[in-house]
C-alpha cells in the first residue's frame, strides 16, 4: 500500500513558476513509476508527465514539453513537478500517481495509487 500526498499548489500569474511535491509512504517507492495528471473543471483527467522507477526515463505531454520537468528523490520518497512559463490553460487539480508493472505509462488506468490532488490556478 502506498499513500501519496501532494503539496505546492497555489495561485500564480501567467509566466510564473510553481513546484509541486508528492511525498509517498512506504519502503517501496523506488520500485514505482510516478506520474502527474491533471483535471480541469468540466474536462477529463489528462496525463501531464511521468518518470520511471529508476529516474532514467521521462515522458511528457506535448502541451508541457519545454516548460515542465519531473524529478524524483528515492531517498526522500518524493517526486517533484517543476512548472515554468505557466499558462492559464494549465489551471487544474494536479494529481500524483504511482504504478508498478506493465501498461502504458501515460494512461491513468495503469496507475494503482493516487494522491488527493492539489489545485493550481494560473491567472492571466
Amino acid at each position: 500500500q502506498v499513500q501519496l500526498v501532494e503539496s505546492g499548489g497555489g495561485l500564480v500569474q501567467a509566466g510564473g513558476s510553481l513546484r509541486l511535491s508528492c511525498a509517498a509512504s512506504g519502503r517501496t517507492f523506488s520500485t514505482y513509476d510516478m506520474g502527474w495528471f491533471r483535471q480541469a473543471p468540466g474536462k477529463e483527467r489528462e496525463f501531464v508527465i511521468a518518470i520511471s522507477w529508476s529516474g532514467g526515463s521521462t515522458y511528457y505531454a506535448d502541451s508541457v514539453k519545454g516548460r515542465f520537468t519531473i524529478s524524483r528523490d528515492n531517498a526522500k520518497n518524493t517526486v517533484y513537478l517543476q512548472m515554468n512559463s505557466l499558462k492559464p490553460e494549465d489551471t487544474a487539480v494536479y494529481y500524483c500517481a504511482a504504478r508498478v508493472g506493465t501498461g502504458i505509462i501515460t494512461t491513468a488506468r495503469s496507475y494503482r495509487y493516487w494522491g488527493q490532488g492539489t489545485q493550481v490556478t494560473v491567472s492571466s
